[in-house]
């Protein structure tokens, strides 16, 4: 199985930015963009684990607590490594203090259970498209600057998933596994 944790986008943001790579797609056809039903922000990934690990990563991950939900603001657009090199492209975030700290407890609670920790410093976005061979065509990079500083919208959960990822011909196909929360209702 190959397995991440993230938070998932509701319905009216994910339908927003669904909006936005239809638009950007007629610039870039040939592009990978990430499906709809897809997009979600990566909070751990953990790779590849068989299936009689999966009750340990659940009571690793059932441990994770924050005292206040997480906020996200989603605005901008940007790019990894650069724009001059990009490999993938991502909607930005502005986050409350306590996703990077969550990040950092998934993180310890997975290494107990015998998964690595992640080699990267956690850096919050929703990935929108990957590039393959790296680089942006110029009709791509039009669109881009009018959409580099838009406003889309906001994010308010105590909850992340454990999420399945299954790579076929057509596209990664996602399975939420479990749910947990993570922080009490006010």
């Amino acid at each position: 199985m190959r397995l991440f944790v993230a938070l998932e986008i509701p319905a009216p943001l994910r339908e927003h930015f669904a909006q936005l790579v239809k638009i950007l797609h007629v610039s870039a056809p040939h592009t990978k963009w990430v499906r709809p039903q897809n997009l979600h922000v990566t909070m751990k990934f953990i790779g590849e684990a068989g299936a009689a690990k999966l009750p340990a990563i659940c009571s690793a991950l059932s441990t994770v607590r924050s005292e206040q939900p997480i906020e996200l603001h989603f605005r901008g657009l940007g790019f990894f490594p650069s724009e001059q090199f990009p490999r993938v492209l991502w909607a930005g975030m502005a986050a409350s203090q306590n996703m990077r700290l969550l990040a950092a407890d998934m993180d310890d609670a997975l290494e107990k259970a015998g998964f690595p920790r992640e080699p990267k410093p956690f850096t919050p976005h929703l990935t929108l498209a990957r590039f393959q061979p790296p680089g942006m065509p110029a009709k791509l990079h039009a669109a881009f600057q009018e959409y580099a500083s838009r406003d889309f919208g906001a994010l308010h959960t105590r909850e992340f998933q454990l999420i399945e990822s299954k790579l076929k011909p057509t596209g990664a196909e996602y399975t939420t596994l479990q749910s947990f929360s993570f922080a009490a209702e006010a």
